[in-house]
């Protein structure tokens, strides 16, 4: 219910004026903090180093304490304790779903209290702050950011062949696939969905990819928020899309079929042999850390890279799909403005890109700081960008993003069901709300 309100508003401008948004005054006065601000997150081990390495500089200068504690349930425990009114003052949330909820229940400070919301949206990727917005106002700002619309391939088999390393379009795309097949006698694509309980999310990506494409962020943010339904023609359109990529003959490694047995971190695996089974693989920053050991340490010779490409008739535009951390605030003190101020901005991070595995979602982050040529050019896919939208399956409800969505990606994908009748099921799921007319008001078939 939160994130269908929050997205409802989606197309306007910030409103610091709002009064009673969230329950905080925008005249209200920040308390004087005590010194020390504590953050609740997500992440451990390496990451928690690097985060830790990363504000270091800031506790020295400001001298103020930052105490972190990473939380491996950190969805279900953050709730615990913002009821029993033992919240951090800062959430680092991976998925907006939680900031929309508290926003709904008053718990956060909206960030127009205390950041300049112009200067930060000018700053950051298009696109990046609607993801936590809620009647009108957003109520947390990106602090990492990941992104999806990439495609893999093995940089030495490839540049043999001489293939399209930069396709302009979705034509080319497949131009490009059909080439691949006729040069090598193997299938282009490496695609891997198996994830035990969660096989299927994989193929939610591809829908969000093509919904982006095909229709643009207008019409993906209506189909998050359920004010088009999950089975409007345009959705089906996305399905079907989809599946005259992935199951065109001799497409993928391993066929149609296939796709569901092999699991999503080995999908690639194939493409680095000496001979190569296939070659592309469309998936987020994070797969790097599923390559062989010896790819993973020579990124920049052992992969190529280019961005999931735009469609022809569709969306004007290069769209990128992602998602990130998100920095929330549940206390109003001078300490945690002061750091919500240095999380969220384009200072932030250095030592954390240099370690690995972390982008900024500023435009204006320092790209030296990243370790190596891939991570640079997966910052700019994302930075240059003409709009970035967060994971449609992270701002539905859980009953569609994280249950019927992928149910009905695996029944798609074993061919139990066509694309109208999957999205029909999963329409039939979306928990129906006081005013929820989407399914009579939308174009669905």
């Amino acid at each position: 219910m939160a994130v269908a309100a929050a997205i409802t508003l989606t197309g306007c401008l910030q409103n610091p004026d709002s009064g009673s948004g969230g329950g905080f005054a925008s005249d209200a006065e920040p308390e004087e903090g005590d010194g020390a601000v504590t953050v609740m997150g997500a992440f451990g081990g390496a990451e928690e180093a690097a985060f830790l390495e990363s504000i270091k500089a800031f506790e020295d200068e400001s001298g103020i304490d930052v105490q972190y504690t990473p939380d491996q349930d950190f969805t279900t425990n953050i709730l615990i304790k913002v009821n029993s009114g033992d919240a951090p003052d800062i959430g680092l949330f991976p998925q907006p779903g939680g900031v929309l909820q508290m926003a709904e229940a008053g718990e956060v400070v909206p960030i127009d209290q205390y950041l300049d919301y112009e200067t930060l949206d000018s700053t950051l990727v298009p696109g990046f702050l609607e993801a936590a917005r809620y009647e009108g106002r957003v109520y947390a700002a990106p602090m990492r950011m990941a992104v999806k619309s990439i495609v893999w391939y093995p940089k030495a088999a490839y540049e043999e062949g001489g293939w399209n390393k930069e396709p302009a379009n979705l034509d080319e795309l497949s131009e490009l696939a059909d080439q691949i097949k006729a040069d090598t006698g193997k299938a282009p694509w490496c695609i891997g969905w198996e994830s035990a309980q969660a096989t299927g999310w994989v193929g939610t990506d591809w829908i969000e990819e093509y919904m982006l494409r095909l229709h643009g962020p207008d019409v993906y943010d209506d189909w998050v928020a359920h004010r088009i339904p999950f089975n409007d023609e345009r959705v089906v359109q996305a399905f079907e899309a989809y599946g005259e990529l992935a199951n065109k003959e001799g497409n993928v490694l391993g066929g149609a079929t296939g796709i569901l047995s092999t699991p999503f971190a080995e999908a690639m695996t194939p493409a680095f042999q000496e001979d190569p089974d296939c070659y592309l693989m469309r998936q987020g920053n994070f797969a790097t850390g599923f390559f062989p050991e010896d790819v993973q340490s020579n990124l920049d010779e052992e992969v190529g890279l280019f961005v999931f490409p735009p469609a022809a008739d569709g969306f004007k535009g290069q769209p990128i799909l992602g998602g990130g951390d998100l920095a929330t605030a549940f206390s109003y003190d001078t300490d945690t403005i002061e750091f919500m101020k240095f999380l969220t901005s384009d200072k932030f991070g250095g030592e954390w890109a240099a370690a690995g595995g972390w982008l900024s979602p500023h435009k204006t982050f320092d790209a030296s700081q990243y370790p190596d040529e891939t991570t640079r050019q997966i910052a700019e896919m994302a930075t240059t960008a003409d709009v970035f939208r967060f994971d449609a399956s992270d701002l539905m409800p859980k009953e569609v993003g994280s249950d019927s969505f992928w149910k009905g990606m695996v029944s798609f994908q074993s061919g139990d069901q066509t694309a109208q009748e999957a999205a029909d099921a999963i329409e039939k799921s979306w928990p129906q709300t006081d005013g929820d007319t989407a399914t009579e008001t939308g174009s669905g078939r």
